[in-house]
């Protein structure tokens, strides 16, 4: 698919507000996906090629943590690989739904994570003994949420801190830690299932990571300064905007 040169700015643009946002929020994904869709990106494609810009975020963040000993190696390696398997799975398994069924069920599953990313910081997240072991946890919990990421994936960190949180009693801050090098095992196996299925727009991709990393730059000089609530707000709000303008020019 060859991209227009306004199509290419569009999806640098749309790729720098959600590396800005996500620097400061997250829920990036509920701004890159909508952006590729509304590019008329197939919807499989759109899949493919978010994974593949968005790996760059959650590898960089995964190698600033293990580097600086916040998390480690031996402790994560277990989870990190259930976690590929589940991605590597959900991603096989979104490869055989028909892509008019996927063009509506993917709109469908952002505008229900979008709902989720609203109310996510008012739930009651009490950290304390674990409901679930460890192997439990490693074996079920984390290769579930694997599949929906292979599948889907906007909200996949918010979802595994959340789980950290309620089913094995870690405090918030160590639970999103986590969180960082297993969305990273979920990113790898999605986007490696999705470049042998030939399902990433590489030109589009390139030119989402430039836009992702100044996004993020830019971010990160305003970490303190913006209110998240507002800017939660305005993510679903662009999501919800980009969905409309969708559904406007898809159904009759």
């Amino acid at each position: 698919m060859d991209f227009a040169l306004d199509v290419l700015v569009f999806l640098f643009f749309a790729a720098a507000v959600a590396g800005f946002m996500d620097t400061l929020a997250g829920g990036g994904g509920l701004i890159t996906i909508p952006a590729l869709v509304v590019s008329g990106v197939p919807p499989l494609a759109a899949l493919g090629t978010n994974k593949f810009q968005s790996s760059f975020g959650s590898g960089t963040s995964s190698f600033l943590l293990f580097k600086r000993k916040k998390i480690h190696w031996a402790e994560m390696r277990p989870m990190m690989i259930t976690a590929f398997i589940g991605s590597a799975v959900g991603t096989l398994v979104v490869q055989f739904i028909d892509a008019a069924v996927l063009g509506f069920v993917i709109p469908l599953v952002l505008i229900i994570i979008a709902v989720y990313f609203i109310a996510a910081p008012y739930l009651k997240l009490d950290s304390g003994q674990p409901r679930i072991s460890n192997a439990l946890y490693q074996k079920t919990v984390i290769p579930a949420i694997g599949v929906y990421d292979g599948m889907f994936g906007p909200g996949t960190g918010s979802f595994l801190a959340l789980a950290g949180v309620s089913l094995r009693g870690l405090e918030l801050i160590k639970a999103t830690a986590m969180a960082k090098p297993l969305n990273f095992a979920t990113n790898i196996a999605s986007l490696i299932v999705f470049i042998l299925a030939d399902q990433v727009m590489w030109m589009a991709g390139f030119a989402m990571i430039v836009g992702q990393i100044l996004g993020a730059w830019m971010g990160s000089h305003y970490l303190f300064r913006v209110n998240p609530k507002v800017l939660r707000l305005l993510i679903v709000t662009i999501c919800f905007i980009m969905l409309g303008n969708y559904f406007y020019k898809t159904l009759p």
